[in-house]
């Protein structure tokens, strides 16, 4: 009779354990999920890897994973044939693709304005060199056209009257990335040439030839250049003003730690904007249904939208970035007003190719 009790006490087992792995395996149904692949200028990344973006791609049935290569690098070498969407950081670049792939449509979720993290004593002898003022507002501006003057004149960093806070023997010369590769260099070319072109968009070869010898000390002076924003931000944050005292960025890419309160920002950084400026609008190109629906979403999803507020772009809905500024104090201008748009990407390309059969 024990044994029997046994046997029936061991299906009931049984039956009770079938019975919950079928409840639990219910319980965890998920809707289908699609994994759609795009290729993204690198300041994006930690956007697309923040686990609340994935969730909420995830509640829309989508995996979106991503590549990064300089925005320049997207249109020329890159193979998107593997790539559902390509998400580079200018409309020169993007209106390229588009018109290399055949598509039919674009989405510019979000913009970032160009700007130049740089540290307290450098904004001083700045200020001192008739360079940096402030706006009025929150904001300080730093004059490119005089500062282009100072880099005609070979300027150093010790040869500025007063200075005793950064006595450095190198050039006073904006650090960016090698504008062959990288998106956040063109631009900064973009507005030095618009200033060195009798403040115009470059339209012609032969303003280019005219403007390439006064915007190469510019470019070719620093030495190397990261090939990516993220890696020259990146030392910037690490290194200090001894390896990078000014910077061109991305206003996104200092304002995210900002809004983030990470302690990535030191009380002696600064970001301030050069006048003119120019937006850099990362604009997504569908080269599929599956990346139209990323475009889609990133540009309609409120909840997309306020994420990437947080990493501090300004998007469609200026409300979530505002709001940001006031809670945290950020050093942001709310209006932009001194902003110029980018040559073509063809005009941009000749002037990159004209300045870099200089270099040495």
């Amino acid at each position: 009779m024990k044994r029997w009790i046994g046997v029936i006490l061991a299906a009931v087992l049984a039956g009770v354990a079938v019975v919950a792995v079928v409840a639990g395996n219910r319980g965890e149904e998920r809707p289908a999920v699609a994994v759609v692949r795009g290729v993204i200028g690198s300041e994006k990344k930690p956007f697309f890897d923040d686990p609340r973006v994935r969730a909420a791609f995830a509640r829309h049935g989508l995996r979106v994973e991503v590549d990064t290569a300089g925005s320049r690098q997207i249109v020329t070498d890159v193979d998107l044939g593997r790539y559902a969407f390509a998400f580079p950081s200018s409309v020169p670049a993007a209106e390229r693709i588009k018109r290399d792939r055949g598509a039919t449509v674009t989405y510019s979720p979000f913009y970032s304005p160009m700007a130049v993290a740089t540290f307290e004593p450098i904004a001083g002898l700045l200020a001192k060199a008739g360079v940096l003022s402030n706006s009025g507002k929150s904001h300080q501006t730093l004059d490119i056209k005089k500062y282009l003057e100072l880099v005609a004149k070979g300027t150093r960093w010790d040869e500025i009257p007063g200075n005793s806070a950064y006595k450095a023997r190198k050039r006073v010369l904006l650090t960016t990335t090698d504008i062959r590769t990288s998106n956040s260099a063109a631009m900064y070319l973009s507005v030095i040439g618009y200033v060195a072109n009798g403040e115009d968009v470059i339209t012609s070869d032969a303003q280019i030839a005219k403007i390439a010898p006064v915007l190469a000390p510019a470019v070719l002076d620093q030495g190397f250049s990261e090939s990516t924003s993220e890696a020259s931000f990146d030392d910037y944050l690490a290194l200090g003003a001894g390896k990078t005292p000014m910077l061109v960025v991305y206003e996104a890419q200092y304002l995210a730690h900002v809004f983030a309160g990470d302690g990535a920002i030191k009380p002696d950084m600064r970001l301030v904007y050069p006048s003119p400026t120019v937006l850099s609008k990362h604009t997504l190109v569908p080269l599929s249904a599956a990346g139209d629906r990323v475009g889609r979403l990133l540009t309609e999803d409120p909840e997309l939208q306020s994420l990437a507020a947080a990493y501090g772009f300004r998007t469609t809905d200026p409300r979530a970035f505002a709001g940001l500024v006031a809670k945290t104090g950020a050093p942001a201008t709310a209006d932009l007003v001194d902003v110029v748009e980018p040559p073509t990407y063809e005009r941009l390309d000749r002037l990159i190719t004209t300045i870099d059969a200089a270099r040495p």
